[in-house]
């Protein structure tokens, strides 16, 4: 969508240790739903300002229920087209009547005012913009939400995960205590966005005087070889198939906790492995209708993938690994162990191959 880009961008670095949120222990192991609550679109398509529809908010309170039956709260990420659309804004008022969902903030700037800037993919990215015409954004929508709701919301995501260097004083600004922008492990550079490569799985302070609490997007490694991480990844991206393969072979997975182009079997197994290692998940859920491209496709039937089936299969796997992962490494290694692969990767990958013989003969 749009051209690729190169060069400098924003990098937030990894933050310091005593920058970390150290939960209480009573605080035990949770989870929080973000839904990205915004204008139907086509990701294939160009960015346009008239991209406004918002016709599948019909379908919210149906995928409301689904998750209160399972005691889920839900967190509303509401972008411009919904806070001004009176049938959207009266969907989500009755949903929040709950008293346990709530209401944030999502800013996609190609259809917020003021508009001043080239409607284009580098642009879509919000941090990319003039700091002044960000927060100007930002503080109509803000604006715009507290007035229909009634509220003042207080934690923000920035539309495709588009945060820059100025965005946290902005946030600090204007009353936000929280942010859930940050996609752990993820690089957008190539299409002009950040790059969250340095940024972990846990809640961290950061901006002015660590105002604003930073709640990243949950990504799981999965495989035999997961303790590689971001790194063992990122190297093998280099390489001709190199993730599908490594994937393929369960021996290492790249899984963020949401079911857009995530296969559910992987984000359950991810799932797994996150309350296994003790972390705290923050999956986030973009639900829109059936029609939309961006919906997933049920691998059994060929028909859209029903979220609300997500979040009960989640709960249930939500327990540690355990024999089932050791399992999984047992048989990882065996195909590891087949001669033909390490062959082909000796010959085509040079030293990958030497991590894939590492794990197989040491786990």
């Amino acid at each position: 969508m749009g051209d690729r880009h190169s060069g400098t961008g924003y990098r937030p670095p990894a933050p310091p240790r005593a920058a970390m949120v150290q939960w209480p222990e009573s605080f035990g192991t949770r989870f929080a739903v973000f839904v990205d609550t915004e204008e139907e679109f086509d990701w294939s398509a160009s960015f346009s300002r008239e991209a406004r529809g918002t016709g599948h908010m019909a379908a919210m309170p149906q995928a409301h229920a689904r998750f209160a039956a399972h005691g889920v709260p839900l967190t509303w990420l509401v972008d411009h087209p919904i806070a001004t659309c009176p049938r959207s804004v009266e969907i989500l008022r009755r949903l929040i009547e709950d008293g346990r969902s709530t209401i944030g903030t999502q800013l996609h700037p190609w259809v917020n005012p003021p508009f001043e800037e080239e409607v284009s993919a580098y642009n879509s990215f919000s941090g990319n913009l003039p700091a002044a015409l960000e927060e100007a954004k930002l503080a109509l929508l803000t604006n715009t939400i507290a007035s229909v709701f009634g509220t003042r919301p207080s934690i923000y995501r920035a539309g495709r995960y588009g945060i820059g260097p100025d965005t946290f004083a902005a946030l600090a600004r204007l009353g936000y205590r929280a942010d859930t922008s940050m996609r752990s492990a993820y690089d957008y550079l190539p299409d002009g966005g950040p790059d969250f490569s340095a940024i972990p799985n846990h809640a961290f302070r950061t901006g002015p005087d660590g105002a604003i609490v930073e709640l990243p997007l949950t990504t799981v490694f999965t495989g035999a070889m997961r303790r590689g991480g971001a790194g063992l990844h990122r190297r093998l991206g280099s390489l001709p198939h190199g993730r599908g393969i490594a994937a393929r072979l369960n021996l290492l997975s790249r899984v963020a906790l949401t079911p857009e182009d995530m296969p559910l079997d992987d984000a359950l197994e991810a799932v797994r492995v996150a309350v296994g290692e003790g972390r705290v998940c923050s999956t986030s859920a973009s639900i829109r209708r059936r029609s939309s491209p961006a919906t997933p496709l049920c691998p059994r039937c060929g028909g859209p993938r029903r979220l609300p089936s997500l979040v009960g299969r989640s709960l249930r796997a939500a327990r540690p690994a355990g024999r089932r992962a050791g399992i999984a490494r047992r048989v990882a290694r065996r195909r590891l162990r087949r001669g033909p692969i390490l062959r082909y990767c000796r010959g085509r990958w040079g030293p990958v191959a030497q991590w894939l013989e590492l794990a197989a003969h040491n786990g």
